[in-house]
Parts: C-alpha cells; structure tokens; sequence
C-alpha cells in the first residue's frame, strides 16, 4: 500500500472520514451567498458558517492603499516563447499595520506577481520551491497539456530536504526543487490565476499566499475601447484570520502541513476569516478619477461567496457592468445591481465613476458578509478626467456547442460514506467515491460534445480543468444572469442541478473536476477524467 501524507493510504482515510463525520455537514461554512437581482446562480441566507476570529487587533477599514501586484517580466522571451523564472519561498509581511506575517509568496510576495501573456506566445513557468514542504503549481483556467496542469499528485519536493516527501506523489510524479510548466496559451484573451494544488493541502497554502494572476490579452480585446492601462485593475479578493502577533490563524491538523492534511472538525466544510483583503491589503481604498474603470475581480477565497454591491448605486445607472466571464468576453454587456462571485469564479466589470460627483466615497460592500466581512474597499472619486473609454454593444462573437445528440455524463457532489474504509463514516464524495490519485472516473473523447450534469446536495463551486464550458440550463430553467460566456467554474446551490456543455480538445491526458471550495477539496471531494482521442 502507498504511503499518503506520511501515513498509509487507509490510516488518512480513516482519519479524515472521522473528523468529516463529526461535522454538522448541514450548516455549510462558507457556502452561502445571499439573494440577488442578478441571479447568478447561488441564492440564500447570508453567510451563516463558523469564521475564525482574528486575535490581532484589525485596523480601520479603509486606512491603506490598494496594492498592485507587480507584472513579472520575461528572464528571457524567444520568437514565439516567454521564460519566467518564480521561487516560491517565506517572507515576512506586513499585512496588518505594525505587525509582520509569514506568508508563502510566489517570489516571496502576496499575492505573486503578475504574468501578463499574449495568446498564441508560449509561456514558460520555471519554478522553484524553496519552502519547507511540496508544492504544485495550477493555472487555474488554463488551456494546458496533463503534465502542465498541475494534478494534485505531481509534486515539485522542497530544493533542500524534500526526498522525505517523496511518498506523497501517488499516483503523481516527482520532482525535486524544480518544475518547468509550459502554457501554450492558445485561448481567448482571460483572467485566469495561478495556485498552489497540492493534494490535501491546497486549502492552507493557498490561505498562506499562493495565488496570483496571469493575464492573456488577445488582439480582439485589445481592439476595443475599454478602459486600459491603470485604469484596468485586478482585484484578488480573499479573507483571512491573524493570530496576536500578526501570523495567519488557521486550523489546519498539522500546521507545518508536513504529514496529516486538512482541517478540525469545526471547520470541515469550509475555512473563513473576518478579515478583507484585497490583493493582500485590509480594506484598502483607491482613489479613483471621474472615469470608467474595469476591474478584473477574483474571488480567490477557500470557502465564502460574496454578494458585491456599491454604495451609494451610482445615480440612474446600474453598479456593475459585465464584460467577460471566467474564460474570457462576453458577447455582449450585461449589467447587474449586484454581483455574486464564488470561489476560484471571475467577472471582469466596468465601473462608471463619471456617474458619481468628485469627492464621493464610493464603497464596494459584501451583502452576503457580516461585521468586517460586510466590506471589502472603498473608492474616492478624486477628480475630473478625460475619458476615451466606451463599452461597444458587441464585444464578442461565442460559438455555441452543438448539444442536441450530445451524451450526458452525471457528476453528484454530495456528503456520502467513505466506502474505501468499510466503515460507515461520512465524507465529501463525487459520485459516490472519494478521491483517488490512480482512479479514473470518466474517459471523454477529444473533440465530442458532452453534456456534464453537475448536482449538489450543499454549495458547492465546481471547477472543471482544460477546456471551458457553456451553462446550458439550472434545475431544468434557464441560466442565470452570471452563466454567460464561457466559464470554468460554476457556483451550485443545494439541491440544485445544472447541464454544462463541454468539449475537450487538444490535449489528451489525465485531468480534474472538483469542488473549489478549498477544504472540501483537500477533504477529498475531486475526481479524475481521462481525454483521448
């Protein structure tokens, strides 16, 4: 039998299907968003889960400036190639004003820097762990052969002692201190993010700083007038808890993350902090001109949705004006009072700040959130400008996927017994099954449209890896107003059903769909497909 995490195989399961068992799985953490005009998918109470209390002392919102992640530049770019050379390594932060945390940083920062990729230019990761314990690296939206993608089992080992590790790549492979991940990147112009993945322990290393943007721009994006330049900013929104002197609190089972993965009990369905931050700033503000802006917004959270709003609503307009999706334009703009987001989804909004008079303090809220969760940031509209933005009535032109004789493929995500263990224990579970590295659990065809029937009993953000995706219908009906475009992550609420068309193409290999919240995920809530020709 393999040894998982520094334990056999059945020991982890074992474990991890108790402490699964000993939650109220009926109160999900994390998993709740609250109801809105948009009708983006996810409706319900407000977040009502278990959130970790910060025993630092939190400084006022809005008393720190909006952070840019800087843009990485190329080691060195080719005819048709860019190399970018990224150690993930510990830094000491200043996070909260006056105290310092210890992140795990992509070049040490958080989030890490910023890739900005042409489509049809390969881009080259090379990437070198520096820290103490394995790591893998995931372009979450990515177009991207197997051995790039980053399976939860394909571990680059630490650069000094990782040979102890070496046992954790079930099914996976190893590499020791270095990975070359290659992106051909041959898709539409996107806002995809890059992310730790490692098996059982994605959710605390993401929560300690590993996540940052790539961002392809194409020459149909770039032909339209939008907003650019500083005036086209990304925004990674994540919530986190801090121990008294500044560190991250989280409750993970082993808090070197060396051998047994997950989180306690009280937080298996989800870890939540009551801190905002915002491309790693708490509660920051930006001061913004009486302009149009677009902001690329990831929720980049383990577990919470939020409900986006302004306040006040600009004066006869809508707040939020919706150019792209996960993967990319839409068709045509769509407007929206409020916005819900899950984890791992993406909107790229136009915000008109022309509408709101100089001297407005504009606050970006979070109706799903309570307390310090209740904001994110705040924008001051400093000044007059000039503004040779527009948003063109056409933006796109989206192929819809032929599905009448399309094969549909069930995916039911759902808490469940642990049957591996012959204990009756319960767990997250697809189908049935929880994750296993060397199982395949479907085998479509490069090139054939299928029809995946994603259902819930619980929230549940589901994450389809290689290629996107149409939402043809929820429950039967229509989809909602955030489903357009084509998208990689879809946000399910309980007891609801939704038919996704997908075609894989290009690459054959090993690939994932998951549940992206993050400690369902570690908590074994994946499963494995296979494409081929």
């Amino acid at each position: 039998m393999n040894e998982l995490f520094g334990l056999d195989r059945r020991h982890f399961l074992r474990t991890t299907a108790a402490l699964t068992g000993a939650v109220a799985l009926g109160t999900l953490t994390g998993c709740e968003s609250a109801g809105s005009d948009s009708g983006a998918g996810a409706s319900g109470a407000e977040f009502d889960g278990r959130t970790i209390e910060s025993a630092a002392a939190l400084p006022k919102p809005f008393a720190v400036p909006l952070p840019i992640p800087p843009v990485k530049r190329p080691s060195r770019s080719t005819a048709d190639a860019d190399y970018y050379d990224i150690t993930a390594r510990e830094a000491r932060a200043e996070i909260l004003p006056g105290l310092r945390t210890t992140i795990m940083g992509y070049d040490g920062i958080f989030p890490g820097p910023t890739i900005a990729a042409r489509r049809g230019r390969k881009t080259v990761l090379r990437y070198r762990n520096e820290l103490a314990v394995p790591t893998v690296v995931h372009l979450h939206g990515g177009h991207t052969p197997p051995e790039s993608d980053g399976f939860p089992t394909d571990l680059v080992l630490p650069a000094t002692g990782g040979a102890k590790f070496a046992a954790q790549a079930v099914g996976g492979t190893a590499t020791t201190g270095t990975r070359d991940y290659t992106y051909p990147l041959d898709q539409r112009a996107a806002t995809l993010w890059y992310h730790d993945h490692r098996m059982g322990f994605t959710g605390p290393q993401v929560w300690r700083g590993l996540a940052g943007f790539l961002l392809v721009t194409d020459d149909e994006e770039k032909a339209l007038p939008l907003p650019d330049a500083d005036r086209d900013i990304p925004l990674m929104i994540t919530d986190r808890a801090f121990e008294k002197d500044g560190e991250f609190s989280y409750p993970a089972m082993d808090p070197r993350l060396i051998s047994m993965a997950g989180v306690d009990a009280d937080h298996m369905a989800g870890a939540a902090g009551d801190v905002i931050l915002v491309n790693g700033a708490p509660w920051p503000e930006l001061e913004v001109e009486a302009v149009r802006y677009r902001f690329r917004v990831l929720n980049a959270s383990n577990a919470p949705r939020y409900e986006l709003a302004l306040d006040p609503v600009p004066g006869g307009s809508t707040s939020f004006t919706q150019i792209g999706s996960d993967q990319g334009l839409l068709e045509a703009p769509r407007r929206h009072t409020t916005l819900p987001i899950a984890p791992a989804e993406r909107f790229d909004v136009i915000i008109d700040f022309g509408a709101y008079p100089v001297g407005t303090r504009v606050t970006l809220t979070n109706r799903a959130g309570k307390g310090g969760t209740a904001q994110i940031m705040r924008f001051v509209v400093a000044r007059k400008a000039k503004d040779d933005s527009r948003i063109p009535a056409k933006l796109s032109t989206i192929e819809t996927l032929p599905t009448k004789s399309a094969k549909t493929r069930p995916w039911m995500f759902r808490k469940g017994k642990v049957t591996s263990m012959g204990a009756d224990t319960t767990g997250w579970v697809i189908n049935g099954r929880e994750f296993d590295p060397e199982r395949i659990d479907a085998a479509p065809h490069l090139g054939e449209v299928e029809i995946w029937r994603l259902a819930t009993d619980a929230y549940h953000p589901v994450h389809i890896h290689l290629s996107p995706f149409q939402v043809v219908s929820r429950n039967g009906g229509p989809p909602g107003a955030g489903d357009h475009g084509w998208k990689d992550t879809i946000d399910l609420s309980p007891k609801q059903y939704a038919d996704v068309a997908i075609r894989f193409d290009d690459y054959a290999g090993r690939y994932l769909l998951h549940c992206h919240n993050l400690e369902h995920e570690d908590m074994a809530m994946m499963a494995t497909f296979r494409t081929s020709q």
